[in-house]
């Protein structure tokens, strides 16, 4: 049963290090300073939920994932983030970091499908309350931005 529980904390580990990626690089096109700073707390948020389910993954003895992947970059939707061209307008980054948070949606709800000790269970479920938050905050300023375009 831990095998398993590991492998599902590892997907979201990835999840979060893909995550990190992505809102890096969505700081880095944006041309709104406060979208950066968005970006980037979401970044740091994405760091900090991966490092915190590492430390269950070696409290389980298990080995943590320690990088997201290329192949996750794509299902996660940050793909179109990585390669986006610098002209691309904030309403389309945010669009592809709604993406993103949509795939770590779907993954924490699966996630809490599972069978979870407690303790687990209490981690992965705040970590999926601040992956709700963060994709309304997304899509709320998708929407802003989308009424602000020409």
């Amino acid at each position: 049963m831990a095998t398993n529980i590991v492998s599902l904390l590892n997907d979201l580990i990835e999840t979060s290090k893909d995550g990190e990626k992505g809102f890096l690089k969505a700081a880095e096109d944006a041309h709104d300073g406060q979208l950066k700073t968005l970006f980037l707390s979401r970044a740091e948020d994405c760091a900090r939920g991966a490092r915190e389910l590492q430390d269950v993954v070696q409290g389980l003895g298990g080995k943590p994932e320690m990088h997201g992947s290329m192949s996750g970059a794509l299902h996660r939707g940050w793909l179109d983030v990585k390669s986006a061209v610098t002209d691309r307008s904030d309403h389309e980054i945010l669009a592809e970091c709604e993406k993103g948070e949509d795939v770590a949606k779907k993954r924490y709800h699966n996630a809490l499908e599972e069978d979870l000790p407690s303790d687990v269970r209490s981690v992965v479920e705040r970590q999926y309350q601040g992956v709700l938050q963060n994709h309304d905050r997304v899509r709320d300023l998708r929407n802003q931005y989308a009424e602000v375009r020409h």
